[in-house]
């Protein structure tokens, strides 16, 4: 792991960019972008329009490490080039951009009210190549919809167990156990969630890992958790909230920076000129900022 790195993302200020969205999410991230369906044909020329837009993001001079401190990458992103570079020693070396890399391949179906991590057979292999790229942590993804003890307990086991597989592979994980902000018991979900991450917390011994979670609706609900000697950093998802709103939450939680995937290119099309949308980028980027430093 990069000591420059872990000292950056443990201590700077700043927030974490997601440009992680996968073959699920791709189109509708395409479709707010200004480029419908209609417009390509098949998964490569998807592909490619969808890292025209990442690499339009990260090559705009908004985006660098004074305000961002890492971003997170899909699969394809690490494997292809911005301006000649690959694209995870392009953030380090040209913007001061620690990379991360998206790892899970998706989500089983709901069982107990959540959604744990598809298996990932082939993740000892991912991560050696994507150490071998610059790579310093990694991200993964379930969802807890309901206030249920078994499902919950369920995506934080697996979580967890994930990471210390990551962990062992040299890379940085981040936990991301998002409660779905249209649960019909978030306050509760939360709690399940919080008492199941202390006590894996507590299993950790002197390693560390970050954590990425839902906005809670409580104020400060995860101090504790911030708090923990074995968290690097905790990091929030907007989760559907709009910007303003994501960011009106996350100011009025002390310590939890940023990973915000649409609420940070809301409003970005590929219509705008370079000037409009490199302005838009850079107060999206400030407001953004501005909230994670609280």
């Amino acid at each position: 792991m990069n000591d420059e790195q872990l000292t950056k993302v443990r201590g700077d200020a700043g927030f974490i960019a997601a440009l992680d969205q996968s073959g699920g999410s791709t189109p509708k991230a395409l479709r707010l972008y200004g480029i419908e369906e209609d417009a390509y044909d098949g998964e490569e020329a998807m592909y490619d329009l969808i890292h025209a837009m990442r690499s339009r993001i990260i090559t705009s001079p908004a985006f660098n490490g004074d305000r961002i401190l890492g971003a997170i990458l899909f699969e394809m992103t690490m494997d292809r080039e911005v301006e000649g570079q690959p694209t995870a020693q392009f953030l380090w070396n040209e913007k001061g951009v620690v990379p991360f890399l998206k790892v899970d391949k998706g989500l089983e179906a709901d069982a107990d009210g959540a959604q744990v991590m598809k298996p990932m057979p082939d993740l000892d292999a991912l991560l050696a190549r994507a150490k071998d790229k610059g790579v310093f942590g990694t991200k993964m993804r379930s969802v807890i919809k309901d206030a249920n003890a078994a499902g919950v307990k369920a995506v934080v086991d697996q979580q967890f167990e994930v990471g210390r597989q990551i962990l062992a592979g040299g890379l940085m994980p981040i936990i991301e156990p998002e409660v779905d902000i249209n649960s019909s018991d978030k306050p509760g979900a939360e709690a399940l969630l919080k008492a199941a991450l202390l006590e894996q917390l507590g299993r950790l011994g002197d390693d560390q890992v970050m954590l990425k979670l839902t906005l809670p609706d409580a104020d400060n609900f995860y101090a504790e958790v911030i708090a923990h000697p074995n968290v690097l950093r905790v990091v929030a998802l907007s989760g559907g909230y709009t910007r303003d709103e994501s960011n009106a939450r996350l100011s009025r939680n002390a310590g939890m920076i940023a990973s915000f995937s649409r609420a940070l290119t809301e409003g970005l099309t590929a219509q705008q000129t370079d000037d409009e949308f490199n302005s838009m980028l850079d107060g999206a980027i400030q407001s953004i900022f501005d909230a994670s430093n609280t």
